[in-house]
């Protein structure tokens, strides 16, 4: 991570000052596997916080695993609070992996390229999702998640960047330590809006 810092502070003094200001960005982790791509299909569009109450509802309820989750009742998803087409996504999901469409223990040999080809075949999983996953599952280093709304208007706010694809390209820059520099921006994000985020 020092490396990483230390190449993003001589970049930009933007992330600098994040640092002085809010100390370093804690490196989000989660586990690999079905639960976690569930818990990422939830949080789409809405905060981590009520996803999270979500995914707590559903685990509290049933075990969150492909083979229960794919005959769960739809009207059960609902009175745990999940949408019809997150309810949709989430089967989707559980049959490829039942039906061996995809194998999720499969994916952390892979290259970042090869993971993206395989989830984003399955509907409901975008590049959003499979930004997250690589990050915070497979500690891909050099990722940044245009689809996500704290890193574009923290990008917007610090950097005067208004433009999705002007913003990659800006971004480019700050590889090999692209994740790096978005969980400093997710930093910011919340610290000045004094929101704390459990990963």
């Amino acid at each position: 991570m020092q490396e990483a810092i230390d190449f993003l502070t001589n970049k930009n003094p933007v992330f600098r000052e994040i640092i002085e200001k809010y100390g370093l960005p804690p490196i989000p982790k989660r586990p690999q596997g079905f639960e976690t791509l569930v818990l990422l299909i939830l949080e789409q569009q809405v905060s981590i916080d009520s996803a999270k109450a979500t995914f707590l509802k559903i685990k509290s309820y049933t075990t969150c695993n492909p083979e229960t989750m794919v005959i769960l009742p739809d009207e059960e998803y609902r009175s745990l609070g999940v949408s019809r087409q997150k309810t949709k996504y989430i089967k989707i999901l559980a049959e490829a992996i039942l039906n061996k469409e995809l194998d999720v223990e499969s994916l952390a040999s892979k290259s970042a390229k090869q993971v993206r080809e395989e989830l984003i075949k399955l509907k409901g999983i975008g590049n959003w999702t499979i930004d997250i996953y690589l990050m915070f599952c497979l500690q891909e280093p050099d990722l940044i998640p245009l689809g996500d709304i704290a890193v574009i208007n923290t990008i917007k706010e610090l950097l005067d960047i208004h433009d999705k694809q002007e913003m990659e390209i800006h971004a480019e820059q700050w590889s090999p330590y692209r994740s790096y520099a978005t969980y400093l921006l997710w930093h910011y994000y919340l610290n000045k809006r004094n929101r704390k985020v459990t990963y």
